[in-house]
């Protein structure tokens, strides 16, 4: 490396390519102090430059081409910041296959396609990164590879999506509907204006499948992690959680057996006196458990351009060093090998505790119908709230907690109560949280 300074190329300029290029040209003396190296951003590609950044880029190459920032020799690192599947993919292969190292944020793009990506990284002796790929400016993937590199992961759980946080805490709170609080996110800019991927957990499963990767050194299928959303728990499913001591979060869920990984996303009751339970808002924090270490938190921003930017300069340096060191030298790619290994446990194996809410007619014996359903399959009932009729249709909600039991004889009992006359098909089933 000429003089000890690194070349750096950003393509886009959004929200997090601002927050590096801010980092690069605002920091510049405390990443050299930090780092003895010398961090040039030499290249911006972007489209659009009619937009105004706050940014004194004239010591800075700006195009709208991205050939020539990925055909430049003297670049170093190509930090991709514009998300999405395509032209990223493009992009990012093309850079790796001119020997240029990458980091990004785009978590679809890795869950979906990381192991093409690394292999493309391999074959071409550079590194892949991406730290700011889960949890914003949270330090987790750096943890799970290197601070508890020596541990075998028993379970990894948590809050991946700020989003959908900031949705339950309004209802929490505020004592808001699903879509008051929806609409409360999108004016504060916390969800986008098609807030899809983040409340139907498509986001936190991409997170939960990087992470998962990570932790068993294997490439998880991303279509294999089941998934659930949060657009069907309503004010009514807050109050009753409440009365049981509980909150609901939308959590990840990581859990090692010897007969393969249980994997999922879904919508969670969690007890009150749990940590998690008083994440709020767009927060996210994730649980961390090693066979050496035991019990690890990490907490912090999810999102947003300063807390994301951050943590891909955190990569960027981690790259600069070993550009520093290894010179020369066949890179060799971190924390994930090629391969699709890996058993999974099929979410109808899985055990869990439940809530259920039925809206049922007022009429005598539908407890003990719906009690007998459950039993049949194996089921029983650890509490039970029933509330007053409601006058415009005669519906009353049931709320029911169960002990354990398998997923496959929960559905099996379900299809079954939901085959009543006196029971209305929107009932919720949400799992409860217990700790390994």
């Amino acid at each position: 490396m000429k003089n000890r300074q690194v070349n750096i190329g950003i393509i886009g300029l959004g929200t997090v390519g601002t927050g590096v290029a801010r980092i690069l040209l605002e920091q510049k003396e405390l990443l050299t102090t930090r780092s003895t190296l010398s961090f040039n951003l030499k290249t911006i590609a972007e489209l659009d430059w009619n937009k105004d950044r706050n940014l004194d880029l004239s010591q800075v190459n700006c195009t709208t081409d991205v050939d020539e920032l990925l055909n430049d020799p003297e670049i170093n690192i190509v930090v991709e910041t514009i998300g999405g599947y395509e032209p990223a993919f493009t992009f990012i292969s093309k850079a790796l296959k001119n020997r240029k190292h990458v980091v990004t944020a785009n978590k679809a793009l890795i869950a979906t396609k990381g192991m093409e990506l690394y292999k493309i990284a391999q074959e071409n002796g550079v590194d892949f990164l991406f730290e700011a790929s889960v949890g914003g400016g949270i330090p987790i993937i750096k943890g799970l590879r290197e601070g508890l590199v020596a541990n075998r992961f028993e379970s990894i759980y948590g809050i991946l999506n700020g989003t959908t946080n900031y949705i339950l805490t309004k209802m929490h709170r505020d004592g808001l509907e699903f879509d008051e609080a929806l609409k409360g996110a999108q004016e504060k800019g916390f969800a986008e204006a098609n807030p899809t991927l983040d409340i139907s957990g498509g986001d936190a499963a991409h997170k939960l499948t990087i992470l998962s990767s990570i932790a068993s050194n294997s490439f998880i299928p991303f279509d294999k992690i089941y998934m659930e959303g949060i657009t069907g728990i309503t004010k009514m499913d807050i109050t009753f959680a409440q009365s049981f001591g509980m909150t609901i979060k939308l959590l990840a869920i990581y859990r090692a057996y010897k007969d393969g990984l249980d994997l999922r996303v879904h919508p969670t009751l969690i007890n009150n006196s749990h940590l998690l339970a008083a994440v709020s808002n767009e927060l996210n924090a994730i649980f961390v458990k090693g066979d050496f270490v035991g019990d690890t938190m990490f907490y912090g921003p999810g999102a947003g351009e300063r807390p994301t930017a951050s943590a891909i300069i955190s990569d960027i340096v981690d790259l600069s060093r070993d550009l520093l060191l290894q010179e020369g030298e066949k890179y060799c790619n971190r924390a994930i090998s090629l391969t699709q290994n890996v058993q999974l446990i099929p979410i109808e194996d899985v055990t869990s505790r439940f809530y259920l809410r039925f809206m049922t007619k007022d009429i005598p014996g539908v407890l003990s119908m719906i009690s007998g359903v459950l039993a049949e399959n194996g089921i029983s009932i650890s509490s039970m709230v029933q509330l007053e009729s409601h006058e415009k249709d005669n519906y009353v909600p049931i709320v029911l907690l169960t002990h354990e039991a398998l997923e496959k004889s929960m559905e099996r009992a379900l299809q079954k109560i939901v085959k009543f006359d006196f029971v209305k098909e929107d009932y919720l089933r949400l799992r409860i949280f217990e700790e390994s």
